[in-house]
């Protein structure tokens, strides 16, 4: 590692602002993705602004229902906690599915959503990559891929996004709650959090350097059949090739969002009125348009037949 200063935040605002005044500045509050970046000298923050004592480790019921989920809550307890297990099932199982039980307990609600999206390419500092070093090239696009995004990606970029949490919050109309460096407060709908690449990969999400995240927040329960399920290349510790978040309802109506696909958790809202006449007819819809390599072409179909199964056990369940 280099040098860096250390600074620990007293409200979110005197982080928001610390991080804001240095264009080298960073977050931390678990670390687990953020230290490893700076071991390898990809990420190289001059200033490490701590914000595990701002107290935002509360899940509290909302107003409307909902839930209001602190950014520093861990996953661990996120996914234990009884309101998230009995009305949000979906994300439960979707935080069990990610990392190891080690990493969950440090991982943070908030630094799970900034995750960076990466691929091999993105951690192998000898070779091309735009996200790391932007106007390098993607040494994927011509190399090894069966990780990569199969659509939405672009020739700048085609990483995906490795949270399992935010396919779930995706699912379940997540809100992100934010403050600015000016003190003012901010609320993101999920679908709009993370970006794809277009021709700037290295700008993952629509927040302002220096805007820290100090929650989120689902809506009401919906209810239904809640599913999560992973296809990964071994059972644990590991990105998902295809995962598929799913709200089944009674009358065959629901949710679906996908991870492994694309540089973002991956939901079209007009795909889902699919979702009664099948897995097929739906991923059809879902995945118009993809774009896979040689190398990953099988995620399509895999998609698919993921579906299926998680329709199958929603039916069964039922």
């Amino acid at each position: 590692m280099i040098p860096f200063a250390y600074q620990r935040a007293r409200t979110p605002a005197e982080a928001a602002a610390a991080v804001a005044r240095n264009p080298d500045a960073r977050f931390i509050a678990g670390g687990t993705n953020l230290l490893d970046l700076m071991k390898l000298q990809i990420e190289t923050p001059t200033q490490l602004v701590d914000v595990n004592g701002l107290g935002l480790d509360k899940i509290e019921s909302g107003p409307d229902g909902g839930l209001r989920i602190g950014a520093l809550v861990r996953n661990t307890d996120l996914a234990a906690d009884e309101r998230v297990r009995r009305d949000y099932a979906v994300l439960s199982r979707a935080l069990l599915a990610g990392a190891s039980g080690q990493l969950r307990n440090r991982a943070t609600t908030g630094g799970n959503l900034l995750q960076r999206t990466r691929c091999p390419y993105f951690y192998d500092t000898r070779q091309p990559c735009n996200k790391r070093q932007p106007g390098s090239g993607c040494g994927a696009l011509a190399g090894v891929s069966r990780q990569n995004a199969v659509i939405g990606g672009t020739q700048a970029c085609i990483a995906t996004h490795p949270s399992d949490m935010a396919v779930a919050m995706r699912a379940l109309d997540a809100t992100v709650e934010t403050v600015q460096p000016s003190g003012q407060m901010r609320r993101i709908p999920i679908a709009d959090f993370h970006k794809l690449p277009g021709n700037t990969p290295q700008v993952e999400t629509t927040l302002a350097h220096g805007e820290f995240i100090t929650a989120v927040t689902l809506p009401r329960p919906v209810g239904g059949v809640q599913l999560y399920q992973k296809v990964r290349d071994r059972a644990s510790y590991a990105f998902a090739l295809v995962s598929v978040a799913a709200i089944v309802q009674k009358d065959g109506s629901g949710r679906v969002a996908l991870g492994g696909v694309a540089h973002k958790p991956w939901r079209d809202e007009a795909a889902e009125a699919e979702l009664p006449r099948g897995a097929q007819a739906m991923a059809a819809r879902l995945l118009q348009g993809a774009q896979p390599t040689p190398e990953n072409a099988f995620k399509v179909q895999l998609a698919e037949r993921t579906l299926q199964s998680v329709l199958n056990q929603a039916r069964g369940q039922a």
